[in-house]
């Protein structure tokens, strides 16, 4: 039997999270050895772990502490937490230990120490995580609403500022990017969900496709909005991306756009169960390809134009999880949730990005963002 083991927070890990299902601030013990979820908690977190938690069995750290102290006949200076591990290897006959690759390295040496059986897993640590239950479906859908919520507050406080010499005003003052992700962020904070690093960037700022944003929003340029925050209650996310321009866009800010929403629905109709995720993204590359839109470096510096990064990628408790819809060959599954979110780059035109998140099936998709793709704003 192998032994699974973290040593992590569930506040900051969700592996952790995804076992246990409760919050708990400080790193911890989670050991899994077939049907066995087991933790290892303070007194401070004992009693609730205990009774919210979906371990099967949770064990006091002092109360263990002084039986693992007796069964392997031990000083209470010698004590360290290699010691718990151990406990369990022996109480379930495992023949090796995994860890994942986040595992802290001083506990890693302890154990080492030991001269037990480790292994690192150098995938996802839960694999299971990557097809989703019908309940994990309906929390990003959720995450998709507060992202389309947030949405909403760009669409509506971009269609309602002025223009003053080329720069956005709102209610009088400068609609910034920094002014605008705080209205976005603040607004889904209220409805019991957190974003952060949201980003709000026009013109050049936003041919760098994680580049957050600053300083005054332009008119006729295009302005990049990609929400992806995270229900606080479920901690599962939602993730879309809207492109917008105030004013008047030109016919090649036009095409631009036009070519990256024909991109998105290309890629969309390749879904489905038994596909290889990398067909999907050459079938957003080539659209490009075939509209003239080439992706290289630029010769008078270190950065890139064009398409730039990959298709999509899993979402679930974390922002960026497996499947990649990349160059990478992995088969898509039923209950793979994924993003679709082509992109297109240039610093001379502006950028555009489109992002919606979709639910494999087993002939096609279900779409789980809604949100309206007007993007030029009178």
């Amino acid at each position: 039997m192998k032994l699974k083991c973290l040593y992590a927070s569930s506040n900051d890990c969700s592996d952790a999270f995804y076992i246990s299902g409760v919050r708990v601030p400080d790193p911890y013990f989670s050991l899994i050895a077939g049907r066995h979820k087991v933790a290892i908690l303070n007194q401070l977190e004992y009693s609730r772990v205990k009774k919210e938690s979906k371990y099967t069995k949770v064990y006091e750290f002092e109360a263990l502490k002084a039986e693992v102290i007796n069964q392997y006949n031990l000083s209470k200076d010698h004590f360290s937490l290699k010691f718990f591990v151990k406990y369990f290897f022996d109480l379930y006959k495992a023949n090796t230990i995994l860890i994942p690759k986040y595992f802290p390295s001083f506990l890693l040496l302890e154990l080492q120490q030991l001269g037990l059986p480790i292994e690192l897993v150098k995938d996802s640590f839960f694999p299971e995580r990557e097809q989703k239950s019908n309940e994990e479906i309906k929390s990003i859908k959720l995450g998709n609403q507060a992202s389309a919520y947030g949405l909403s507050i760009a669409q509506s406080a971009l269609k309602a500022s002025k223009v003053k010499k080329g720069i956005l005003f709102l209610d009088g003052a400068v609609l910034s990017s920094e002014r605008l992700r705080s209205m976005i962020e603040q607004s889904l904070f209220e409805r019991g969900a957190i974003a952060d690093s949201t980003i709000v960037a026009g013109g050049v700022q936003a041919s760098d496709p994680h580049q957050v944003g600053f300083g005054p929003l332009k008119a006729n340029e295009l302005i990049i909005v990609d929400i992806f925050p995270q229900i606080k209650r479920s901690g599962y996310h939602g993730d879309m991306t809207r492109t917008f321009l105030k004013g008047q866009a030109n016919d090649a800010q036009k095409n631009l756009v036009h070519t990256v929403k024909e991109a998105q629905k290309r890629a969309i109709a390749k879904i489905k169960a038994n596909i290889s995720a990398h067909t999907i993204h050459a079938e957003v590359t080539s659209c490009f390809d075939q509209k003239g839109y080439i992706t290289k470096r630029q010769s008078d510096g270190d950065a890139f134009i064009g398409f730039i990064h990959s298709t999509g990628h899993g979402i679930g408790l974390d922002i960026h999880e497996l499947p990649r819809v990349s160059t990478t060959k992995n088969k898509l599954k039923a209950n793979h949730v994924i993003t679709i979110e082509p992109g297109l780059y240039y610093p001379n035109i502006g950028s555009c990005r489109i992002e919606d998140v979709f639910a494999v099936t087993k002939d096609g998709s279900e779409k789980l963002s809604k949100f309206n793709y007007q993007w030029q704003l009178a």
